[in-house]
């Protein structure tokens, strides 16, 4: 099995910042792409941004320049550096995995860690 847990959710004022974390553990082989989603009350799920095993980054045009995402492939873990916030990223914020395991690849989610941008 494998579990994600996340951290470093939170309240924030608007212009303020916080660092989400999240680390896989368990049965690992590998793990490929990794990202962050988020889903707003009345909302559908969306991307936030995701980052693959060499680096390379994608991000939600609504939060380009503010956030930034980075993984460490030793520890299986990836972070979420969100600055600016904004009362609109205020969700519950999920961490994802693509995870390599000797039955095969699979996708796992953690369960989630709420974010409030209020003054």
């Amino acid at each position: 099995q494998v579990q994600l847990v996340e951290s470093g959710g939170g309240l924030v004022q608007p212009g303020g910042s916080l660092r989400l974390s999240c680390a896989a553990s368990g049965s690992i082989l590998g793990i490929y792409l990794m990202g962050w989603y988020r889903q707003a009350p009345g909302k559908q799920r969306e991307l936030v941004a995701e980052i693959t095993t060499g680096g390379s980054t994608n991000y939600a045009n609504s939060v380009k320049g503010r956030f930034t995402i980075s993984r460490d492939n030793a520890k299986n873990t990836v972070d979420l550096q969100m600055n600016n916030l904004k009362s609109e990223d205020t969700a519950v914020y999920y961490c994802t995995c693509n995870v390599l395991r000797t039955g095969g690849l699979s996708s796992y989610w953690g369960q989630g860690t709420q974010v409030t941008v209020s003054s």
